[in-house]
């Protein structure tokens, strides 16, 4: 009886140690298969991740059984879009992980740079208020004369305050050839004072065709093709002078470089 006892419990306890055995064979294959097939579906390009006690076996993990993701999120991957499962699977993998280029907000600081390594002359035209001080007129002069004797091609027009200390300054440099004043009107419409500082200066334009035209409207045009024939322009204004505001935003847009000093 104590044999017999013994023999159907070791048989009980071998055919239940059999029946676990084969249990876990059976759920390690189902595991093993499922996760075989789950690493199949996985695209290439996609970057998976698990947490902890889901974690994919035939994929990286580290020192704490936590899986490693290839890529963060939008913000830490410096704007690369990673799609979603969902997404993957109905747009396929050729749209995943797609850098979104932005353009750049302004190209002035390039040009700059451009121009500071440019070797050689330039042409610069000059703007300016006629409502200036003494001090500004003397600086503005200094500054056409450097810029001449460095043999830049200096252009403005020919009204009183920053043009006149324009022409000055220009002209201290004796090189008439490096200095152009483009009129808005006839020689014959500028103020006396204008007139006797414009017969020193070789290269004046005038445009008598615009005599009809208001001083104002006449200043614009002649702002504009200014702008045209020059690569830098360097204004002096005052805030709410509109004129010469509207003139550096048509010289930034035709991309020309412009320096703007302001009185105020």
């Amino acid at each position: 009886m104590s044999s017999s006892q013994n023999l159907n419990f070791s048989f009980r306890s071998s055919s239940s140690s059999t029946t676990t055995t084969t249990a876990c064979s059976s759920s390690q294959c189902q595991l093993f298969s499922e996760r075989r097939q789950r690493f199949r579906s996985y695209s290439p390009s996609i970057p998976m991740c698990f947490p902890k006690g889901q974690e994919n076996l035939d994929i990286w993990r580290n020192e704490d059984d936590l899986v490693t993701c290839g890529l963060e999120s939008d913000e830490d991957s410096g704007g690369l879009r990673i799609p979603t499962q969902a997404q993957a699977i109905v747009e396929g993998s050729g749209s995943v992980a797609v850098s979104e280029l932005k353009p750049a907000a302004d190209v002035d600081y390039i040009q700059e740079l451009l121009a500071i390594q440019q070797q050689g002359p330039r042409s610069i035209g000059f703007f300016g208020t006629r409502n200036m001080g003494f001090m500004h007129q003397e600086l503005i002069e200094i500054l056409s004369y450097a810029m001449v004797i460095t043999k830049n091609h200096i252009y403005t027009s020919g009204a009183s305050g920053t043009n006149a200390a324009v022409i000055r300054g220009a002209l201290r440099a004796e090189r008439p050839e490096l200095l152009t004043v483009i009129l808005p009107q006839s020689l014959k419409k500028q103020p006396p004072e204008s007139q006797e500082l414009l017969s020193k200066v070789q290269n004046v334009v005038e445009k008598p065709y615009n005599d009809h035209l208001p001083l104002l409207e006449a200043s614009r045009l002649c702002n504009m093709d200014i702008i045209s024939q020059v690569q830098q322009v360097i204004c002096f204004a005052f805030h709410d002078s509109k004129l010469l505001m509207e003139t550096c935003q048509e010289a930034k847009n035709l991309r020309k470089i412009v320096t703007l000093f302001y009185l105020d």
